[in-house]
């Protein structure tokens, strides 16, 4: 067994992982059982943070304060984090294309993205909010790009605060898994405010924006997700970034690199498994998989690699930038320093070798 002393000198005999409710390679190695498989036989054990009941670890999901954790899913938790001075560090980065559109009503006049003019868009905002409020970030960055791409003034349109209120939430179990899934729907007030008419257009992502959509009848004023200039796909899930601790990949930077190789062998999985991949994001998700085709696209397979390329680098740079020119973030900070390059290189010079 490896003896894997932390900085303290204990023995460090857990890690931690956490993501989003959405496909991640992270999330598809759990599924698989890869993790437990690479480090079981050293005596480590990896955890899900989603299993959690203490309320302290479950923050980490948005503050990442857990020691020796991962995370990857949406990017606008760990930017804000590292701008509060989060000691954590970029080590890949997955870019999955989804479904992100505007919506109108039939009959409301607006079908395309020059009729926003003078109408009241939905922003989303929470009751009670101690972190940062993602859904509201989202929003407002989709409308910010979609008055952008019509060369309309944001000052020429009214936001309308749509406020979400926290409602009891039955947490079920995953098909498959032991990962307790929240059922509260993400566009319940957005989609409320809409129908009643105190908005005029609102911003969905992902199957359960489809899902609104679809159940609404609405008129899609803007496909944000597949649009041909990847720069106006950028928000909170485009791209996703790959974070660890600081101290963690000081300390332990064999593990992290263990850790990292199975999320970049789920990319080249994926690639060879196209109707198993599907599988296993519809039991990550809990989402059917005609759904999940639907919302990322039938090659979803072939997007589910780990890098990070200059183009990502550059998303994530200017999604940060956005976040703290709206407000949204306690402080600047360099991307480029935040990226932990090393590791990932270190594994892709393994792949060549043992590919050559």
């Amino acid at each position: 067994m490896s003896n894997h002393l932390s900085a303290g000198g204990q023995q460090l005999d857990t890690l931690w992982y956490t993501r989003c409710g959405i496909p991640t390679p992270l999330g598809i190695a759990a599924q698989l059982g890869w993790y437990e498989h690479e480090f079981t036989p050293s005596g480590i054990e990896v955890r899900s943070l989603q299993e959690s009941n203490d309320p302290q670890q479950l923050a980490s999901h948005f503050e990442h304060t857990l020691p020796h954790s991962f995370r990857l899913g949406g990017s606008i938790p760990p930017i804000w984090a590292r701008s509060a001075g989060t000691d954590t560090r970029v080590i890949g980065i997955s870019w999955i294309d989804e479904y992100q559109v505007i919506l109108s009503l039939p009959g409301s006049g607006i079908n395309s993205i020059h009729d926003l003019k003078g109408r009241r868009l939905g922003l989303p905002k929470k009751a009670n909010n101690t972190t940062i409020d993602v859904a509201r970030a989202s929003a407002l960055k989709a409308f910010i790009t979609s008055l952008e791409l019509a060369g309309i003034n944001h000052n020429d349109v009214q936001f309308v605060d749509v406020i979400q209120h926290d409602t009891p939430v039955q947490h079920v179990l995953a098909p498959d898994t032991a990962v307790r899934r929240p059922r509260q729907h993400s566009y319940t007030a957005v989609a409320h405010a809409l129908i009643k008419g105190e908005v005029d257009a609102i911003y969905v992502k992902d199957v359960r924006g489809a899902e609104t959509a679809h159940l609404l009848g609405a008129q899609v004023v803007l496909d944000l997700g597949f649009h041909p200039d990847k720069a106006v796909r950028i928000n909170n899930c485009t791209p996703r970034p790959l974070t660890v601790n600081g101290n963690t990949l000081r300390d332990h930077p064999q593990l992290v690199d263990r850790f990292l190789s199975t999320v970049v062998e789920v990319g080249y999985w994926a690639e060879t498994h196209p109707i198993e991949t599907i599988r296993e994001i519809s039991r990550e998700t809990g989402w059917a998989e005609q759904w999940v085709r639907f919302a990322y696209g039938s090659t979803v397979h072939r997007h589910l690699h780990t890098t990070l390329d200059e183009t990502s680098i550059s998303a994530l740079a200017s999604y940060k930038d956005f976040l703290l020119q709206w407000g949204f973030l306690k402080g600047d900070f360099d991307i480029n320093a935040w990226i932990a390059a090393e590791p990932l290189a270190r594994i892709n010079q393994q792949n060549k070798r043992r590919s050559a």
